[in-house]
């Protein structure tokens, strides 16, 4: 339990200090810092044992020395024998210390890796659920879903084990560079000199790999965009043979991605190059120092070994880094593209003091005062104009006219997906704005036109209006949308697994477990949106029934072409570009021979037809 809390405190502060303000937003691997910062006591550990490993292996070349001027100096063969056992027990205990260490050091850092990759993913996706639907309208799906899978597997990377192989390699080669400097110090220092050399140009091409990292990552993410839009319409895609030309565009995206790569890889490999070569090369003069010092009498054999050991240590730490750095460099631009999802904020926030709705007796009262919108994606075109409408607790009205009139955005400004630029919007006179987001669409039941099932049972998608309801709740809403026959009749019933986005069940059945999921949310305001589109005549009859059962004692807003849906409502308000042109029953809106007489006419010679 302790460890869940922690996990879930971990998501919350690093949620809170990533998303910051633009100008402020993290561009490097200190992004990351939020995520660590709950785990300080498994870091230390870590860097124990991480300490540790590298000192261990420091001891190896001083072991070595020991043995080589030490063990074979003796002159009787009796007390060299026993010296060289020694200094074996001495060399075999570093090593058994160099393994245990080593493999605390890899569980720990691999814990690491794992637990803030897993609290980073599950932060940026509860994140990506807060926004709002205009977030939806300029981040492709792909896209989201590429940071969440392929960025956070290379931040889990660096820190399950790049990060720590520099950590461990940069102590290693500090390690090795002191003792060399004080046992050489004439011969280090010209040494030295020469690695400064290296840093500068080590410095622009590592620029060079983070900015082109940044670029595949896109690229990549371009491609898995492209894939999750086609696999969603794949039944369209097959309908009009585009399986080659939708494959073709995959394969273009997927060789930019690879081209952004190699370029990426060359550049990288030229630092490694670089890096690995003048180190080496560097190094090899202060090795040459030496063996002239043993020919010169100034050094011994076992010095000069030891110093062997020092410099293989030293330029093996430096092939690593310079490895460990391109990875860093490459996580890093996978870092900022997280970073920058977490930064993002929604402009559809609960309000820092909400107010209580009051209890809705017999339905909720709607009302829209003065209601203009626009959409983000079209600033210029009013989706609603100067709009008034008015509806008292427990009345149904129907909202009808031509597509594009501002019906369905009537709908999304109601739950609060978006929020009006001019008037007002209340429920049960409350301001939506001033009350929680959850409160709000607590409240709220909606039928949409498209229905949605989750890759569960049929059991568990009509629970989703109401996950704490029983099986008898869950079974009594499905019998009053007459979902329970086709239901009971599926080879494990309410056990059946219904497939992605329902692809077992019917246009119709799909709708009936919406609207079953509805009827067991049981809210004091109904939102149907074109509810019964899907349906055959015959379903469509039963669904009315059920329809008009759910309808009592709660306040209903219908969207529907269909003059079967909306005859029967209190009201039918007629939209055109964004406004009301007329309102009234359906007899009386017949006989006022205006839009509504019009679209009512051309739907019955359809049907004639």
């Amino acid at each position: 339990m302790a460890a869940t809390d922690t996990a879930s405190a971990a998501r919350t502060d690093a949620l809170a200090d990533a998303a910051a303000p633009a100008s402020k937003r993290v561009r490097s691997l200190s992004g990351l810092a939020p995520f660590l910062r709950p785990y300080k006591r498994q870091i230390a550990l870590a860097g124990v044992f991480l300490v540790l490993a590298a000192l261990s292996t420091l001891a190896l070349p001083v072991a070595l020395k020991s043995l080589i001027d030490q063990g074979l100096v003796a002159a009787d063969p009796g007390e060299r024998i026993m010296a060289l056992r020694g200094h074996f027990f001495a060399l075999f205990a570093v090593g058994a210390a160099l393994g245990l260490f080593s493999a605390a050091r890899f569980y720990m850092v691999t814990w690491l890796g794992e637990r803030v990759t897993a609290d980073l993913r599950n932060a940026v996706y509860a994140h990506v659920l807060k926004q709002s639907p205009e977030f939806f309208e300029t981040t492709q799906t792909g896209e989201v879903l590429s940071r969440l899978t392929t960025d956070t597997t290379l931040v889990q990377t660096v820190v399950g084990s790049s990060l720590s192989m520099g950590l461990r390699n940069t102590v290693m080669g500090i390690g090795a560079m002191a003792m060399l400097i004080v046992t050489n110090p004439y011969v280090m220092s010209q040494v030295l000199g020469t690695l400064v050399l290296v840093v500068l140009p080590s410095l622009w091409l590592g620029r060079r790999v983070r900015k082109l990292s940044r670029a595949s990552q896109d690229r990549v993410a371009d491609s898995s965009a492209i894939a999750a839009e086609v696999l969603n319409a794949i039944p369209v895609v097959q309908s009009y043979g585009q399986e080659q030309r939708e494959a073709q565009r995959f394969d273009a995206a997927t060789e930019n991605a690879f081209e952004t790569a190699r370029r990426r890889t060359r550049v990288r490999s030229a630092l490694v190059a670089f890096i690995i070569t003048a180190t080496f090369g560097a190094l090899l003069w202060g090795l040459y120092q030496g063996t002239q010092a043993v020919l010169k009498g100034d050094m011994t054999a076992g010095h000069l070994a030891q110093t062997v050991v020092f410099v293989t240590i030293l330029v093996s730490s430096v092939a690593v880094l310079s490895e460990v750095y391109g990875d860093l460099l490459r996580a890093a631009g996978a870092t900022e593209r997280l970073m920058e999802l977490l930064a993002t904020t929604s402009k559809i926030a609960s309000p820092a003091q909400p107010r209580e709705l009051p209890l809705s007796r017999g339905g909720a009262a709607v009302a829209l005062h003065g209601v203009t919108f626009r959409y983000p994606s079209r600033p210029k075109h009013a989706a609603l104009a100067q709009f008034d409408l008015d509806v008292k607790p427990g009345e149904t009205v129907a909202l009808v006219g031509p597509s594009g009139a501002g019906k369905s955005t009537v709908f999304q400004l109601l739950l609060r997906f978006y929020d009006a630029s001019e008037g007002s919007i209340t429920i049960d006179g409350v301001p939506v704005r001033e009350v929680a987001l959850e409160t709000l669409r607590q409240r709220i039941g909606i039928v949409p036109q498209d229905s949605v099932i989750f890759s569960a049972n049929a059991m568990e998608n009509i629970r989703y209006g109401r996950p704490e309801a029983s099986d008898d709740e869950v079974i009594a809403a499905a019998k009053a949308a007459f979902a329970h026959d086709f239901v009971t009749a599926l080879p494990e019933g309410y056990q059946t697994f219904l497939g992605e986005r329902g692809v077992r069940l019917s246009g119709g059945q799909r709708q009936r477990i919406s609207i079953a999921r509805a009827m067991l949310k049981n809210p004091p305001l109904l939102l149907l949106d074109e509810a019964t589109s899907a349906l055959d005549a015959e379903s469509e009859r039963m669904v009315q029934a059920a329809l008009e059962s759910a309808m009592k004692d709660r306040t209903t807003l219908v969207i529907a072409h269909r003059l079967a849906t909306v005859q029967r409502a209190d009201r039918i308000v007629v939209m055109e570009a964004g406004r009301i042109v007329e309102s009234g029953t359906h007899a009386q809106l017949s006989e006022a021979g205006g839009l509504y007489a019009r679209l009512a006419a051309l739907q019955f010679d359809q049907d004639q037809g």
